[in-house]
């Protein structure tokens, strides 16, 4: 692992476009995807198999449906035989026991897009682990007993987050940028009360099959060891019919939502749906936002509302890329007395960005600040499994990882702006304040 990270390190540091990274891809005669990054540095292998399932597929009115069967493929094992041999049942606490007694470390993913598990094992304990990840993906037995458990606890905690300021924003400013969309769907004590076990097992069927799965691997294993783990996690699964198709992001005009909170501080969201995971915009924007919201200290924003005015404490904006457009969001918390003349500040500062895009020297900085920062994106086995099974699920080339830093060095400014006027609006920025006297 020494190798590999010191030679992505070098390819950070110089620029130089060359393979870091010896990703090996093919398809199983199943239809599942598989990358497999060969390693024997360390007696360990890093799997995760992600599956469409995200919050996105959630049916209508019972958003939680695709994070509580995530959740639950670890609660129970249904008996079952499998290759002429007779498979126990097993509960919650029998499953943990048995990723335990291998020192197997099983965790999961549950975005908007995708849904999944992961596994850390050793070389030795490998077909134990492995095995066990298998039977968790296809015999899941959703007892309904832990089910109610789950939901209570899952209306508790959202209970208790609704009291606090920074996830009334995040829930409103989804609702607000995506309406009806999949992405705006938020989590409910209603939703999650509707919700029945019929409806996990629905989901899993629909949802968890080999023609939609894609197992990513990184660590030391052979090509043929990655291939016959990668039937092994899949072989059970069904064969799943064709997706319907998701709507259509729709970008609708600029809107505000004021909600009123005891907090002292308000707390701001700005933004707008804008960049998909294919967006040839992808480099000029991350590149540009790093100069107006994502380089911290030295960002466009945090100069105009903190340093020169002390209206907060931090501000920041991202793009969160993903299979549809996913949101361009700038956040900040100030003195509810103030929240219009940080409001005020910050469209100006993006109206100007917009205007007139980076400096050489803004773009110079971000340049030299993103790519030296590279080798901390891919410094372990894990962050590598990630980047891995991301460029998996989303189909992204395969010398992503090889190519990023010199598709960075290669912006230039009036890409940044021409992208930046492609995908923002200053009638298009949609705000929420929560806090603030309305």
């Amino acid at each position: 692992m020494l190798k590999l990270i010191a030679s992505a390190m070098l390819c950070a540091a110089c620029g130089v476009s060359h393979a870091a990274l010896n990703i090996q891809s093919w398809t199983l005669d199943n239809g599942t995807r598989v990358l497999f990054v060969e390693n024997h540095t360390i007696p360990m292998l890093d799997v995760s198999i992600d599956f469409d399932a995200g919050a996105r597929r959630d049916p209508a009115g019972k958003s939680g449906v695709a994070a509580l069967t995530n959740a639950m493929l670890a609660r129970g094992l249904r008996a079952e035989k499998f290759a002429g041999k007779d498979e126990p049942a097993l509960n919650e606490a029998q499953i943990s026991d048995a990723f335990a007694d291998i020192a197997a470390q099983r965790g999961s993913r549950i975005e908007s897009d995708r849904s999944g598990l992961t596994l850390r094992t050793l070389t030795t304990e490998r077909d134990a682990a492995v095995a066990l990840l298998a039977r968790l993906i296809a015999q899941p037995s959703f007892p309904a007993e832990l089910l109610a458990r789950d939901k209570a606890r899952t209306i508790s905690a959202l209970k208790e987050s609704l009291t606090k300021p920074e996830v009334i924003a995040d829930q409103a400013f989804s609702e607000l940028l995506y309406g009806t969309h999949p992405y705006g769907s938020q989590l409910s004590v209603a939703s999650v009360d509707a919700i029945t076990r019929d409806d996990l097992v629905a989901f899993h069927t629909n949802y968890y099959v080999a023609n939609r799965a894609v197992v990513a691997m990184i660590g030391d294993a052979s090509r043929a060891d990655a291939d016959r783990i990668a039937r092994q996690l899949t072989e059970r699964l069904p064969q799943g019919a064709p997706l319907p198709e998701l709507p259509p992001v729709v970008i609708g005009n600029a809107s505000e939502k004021r909600i009123p909170h005891a907090s002292s501080q308000a707390h701001i969201l700005i933004g707008e749906p804008a960049l998909a995971r294919h967006d040839p915009d992808y480099f000029p924007l991350i590149v540009g936002n790093y100069v107006l919201g994502g380089g911290g200290f030295v960002s466009r924003l945090m100069n105009e509302v903190r340093e020169k005015r002390g209206l907060t404490y931090g501000v920041s904006s991202y793009f969160d890329p993903m299979a549809q457009p996913g949101p361009f969001q700038i956040g900040l918390q100030t003195k509810s007395d103030q929240a219009d003349q940080a409001l005020k500040i910050v469209r100006e500062t993006v109206a100007d960005y917009l205007r007139d895009g980076p400096t050489a020297s803004e773009l110079a900085a971000a340049k030299d600040n993103m790519i030296g920062g590279f080798a901390l994106r891919i410094d372990s086995n894990r962050k590598i499994l990630e980047n891995i099974a991301a460029i998996g699920f989303y189909r992204l080339p395969l010398d992503y990882l090889d190519t990023w830093t010199t598709n960075v060095a290669n912006v230039r400014i009036e890409q940044i702006r021409t992208a930046f006027n492609r995908k923002l609006q200053m009638d298009k920025l949609s705000t929420v304040v929560v806090g603030a006297t309305p």
